[in-house]
């Protein structure tokens, strides 16, 4: 039998969860490398998952706290999709996925882990990349740690905006 290995879900599972936000509580701080952050922009804010579907996966967040689309400067709107696209320009560059799913689960009965925040997900897929770990062990294999992929997407992040 194999063993595979997934040290980050043991934390996240073990983990103290708090009542506070998770993104107001990480945009806040001046930790962007131990909180996954790889861009700060205006308005919102490009971070890894640290719980993630694929390897690179990223979510495009607003810095304010809100639940909806509704109520966004027509500037807000416009950097979401600007931070949507350069997510998966980053992936292509560095990861080369064959495709991707770009989606916001608006609600808790939508499958928003986290609901009081809205988040938008960028998520690089690969052909052949579902296969029957989930189906059948309910495990996800990603085959490189978090940190190497969060450094490898950081570099690629800061040269391409030079």
């Amino acid at each position: 039998m194999r063993t595979l290995w997934a040290p980050w879900r043991m934390d996240y599972i073990l983990s103290d969860k708090s009542e506070a936000c998770i993104f107001c509580e990480k945009i806040a701080e001046d930790r962007d490398a131990e909180n996954l952050i790889l861009h700060r922009g205006t308005h919102h804010f490009i971070i890894m998952n640290a719980y993630p579907y694929n390897n690179g996966h990223m979510m495009v967040v607003p810095r304010r706290h809100t639940s909806t689309l509704a109520g966004w400067s027509v500037e807000e709107r416009a950097e979401f999709l600007e931070l949507a696209d350069l997510a998966v320009e980053i992936l292509k560059r560095t990861m080369n996925p064959d495709g991707f799913n770009i989606g916001i689960n608006m609600g808790e009965c939508a499958g928003a882990g986290i609901a009081d925040h809205i988040h938008l997900h960028v998520v690089p897929r690969w052909s052949g990349d579902c296969n029957f770990m989930p189906v059948f062990a309910d495990t996800r294999v990603i085959p490189e740690h978090i940190q190497a992929t969060y450094e490898k997407l950081r570099g690629a992040m800061e040269d391409f905006l030079r």
